[in-house]
């Protein structure tokens, strides 16, 4: 690794190692008040931004009825919510009174809502009110230590086991900030399941290193750029790679409501001006299927892809179409993204067909044997590993 790359990969780690720490700082406060933080666009193209300072203020409000309703730090708070104004505050205000974030799939059914609820140990909720259906076999059991919040629906209509989200927004400013260490909780995550039975995946704040990381060695980010990473952040690289990496580094992002559609897809990327987007690869198939791509023009400057094998095909059309090839990029929910063909001019190699590319700075990967935990000769199939006593990162 050379020499700059290992400051940076340095400089990440001592930024989120500190014995005093406020998320609130670090991912709202410190940014310029005037900044878009977010851009919230409607299926009908509408849209809505949030600046730095709303978000602020916002979530000042609602952390401070959450304390007041006895919130402490470390209180594993969910939600079950489409992406939204209130989303992006609510998070944010779970972070400013030190609570943990659950995050939930919007498209989950009650039995995988009720199992990671009950293993988080969650307490409080905070919930769509079309989401609310899925909530009540059990939420509404007195028995329940369980506290709903509904969003967007007037408090009449609220049931008498739930609480309006506007009733939590006090104006009392809150006077004090829950401080953090490194070693400290605040995200707890499921993996999808894949293997088995889903798993808790508590982060600390100290991984934020390399979720920041991330975005500049494998997004190269620049502060010029409008992002959009298109993934659900009800899953980890849509949380980790586009909402945290957002506000961590202060760069406009892109939140589109509603349900993925193809046509729309293409106008935003247009009418917003998009420099640098992720999204899966079933995005990408879905868009070059579109018609209504040809008439287009576009700003983009970087491509990426991840969640699933980038093939060959998508790659072909992105470089006839805008000029520039789809980068892919491997992680897990444990680990977040750890090996990537980085869009980072210091760390940019020639891609190779079917290769999601090597390991990013401050991560040690390497490929072992089936059966053995030596590493596999050039060209023999084996397991991804990661040397955890060598990744800085880890």
């Amino acid at each position: 690794m050379k020499k700059e790359t290992l400051d940076r990969v340095n400089y990440y780690i001592e930024k989120y190692a500190m014995d005093s720490i406020s998320l609130a700082e670090l991912l709202c406060d410190k940014h310029p008040e005037n900044n878009l933080a977010f851009r919230i666009i409607e299926q009908d193209q509408s849209y809505n931004d949030i600046s730095y300072k709303e978000l602020r203020n916002e979530s000042e409000k609602l952390a401070s009825g959450l304390m007041e309703d006895g919130v402490m730090p470390g209180d594993r708070i969910a939600m079950l919510m489409g992406k939204s104004k209130e989303f992006i505050i609510s998070l944010v205000a779970i972070w400013r009174v030190g609570g943990v974030y659950v995050p939930l799939f919007t498209a989950f059914a009650t039995p995988a809502i009720e199992l990671r609820l009950n293993e988080s140990n969650t307490k409080y909720i905070i919930c769509d009110d079309i989401q609310l259906p899925k909530l009540e076999p059990f939420a509404r059991d007195p028995k329940t230590n369980l506290n709903v919040i509904v969003v967007t629906a007037l408090k009449k209509e609220i049931p008498i086991w739930c609480s309006a989200w506007n009733s939590y927004l006090y104006n009392k400013k809150q006077e004090k900030h829950p401080m953090l260490n490194l070693q400290s909780p605040f995200i707890h995550i499921f993996t999808s399941g894949t293997t088995g039975h889903p798993k808790g995946v508590v982060l600390p704040v100290k991984a934020l290193a390399t979720l920041h990381a991330y975005a500049e060695f494998g997004l190269d980010l620049r502060s010029d750029d409008i992002f959009w990473n298109a993934a659900d952040p009800g899953w980890a690289y849509g949380l980790f790679c586009g909402i945290i990496v957002s506000l961590a580094t202060g760069i406009p992002s892109i939140l589109l409501k509603g349900s993925f559609d193809p046509d729309l897809t293409i106008s935003v990327l247009k009418n917003h001006r998009v420099t640098n987007f992720t999204a899966a690869p079933t995005v990408y198939r879905a868009i070059k299927s579109s018609t209504n791509i040809f008439s287009k023009k576009f700003s983009i400057r970087c491509m990426s892809s991840a969640d699933e094998p980038l093939t060959h095909d998508v790659n072909q059309w992105a470089l006839k179409l805008f000029g520039i090839p789809v980068h892919d990029h491997y992680g897990q929910t444990e680990d977040s993204m750890i090996v990537n063909n980085s869009h980072n001019s210091n760390l940019r190699r020639k891609l190779r067909l079917g290769s999601m590319g090597i390991a990013m700075p401050g991560w040690h990967v390497v490929v072992l044997k089936f059966n053995e935990d030596i590493p596999c000769q050039v060209g023999e199939v084996g397991r991804i590993a990661v040397n955890i006593s060598s990744s800085p990162f880890a």
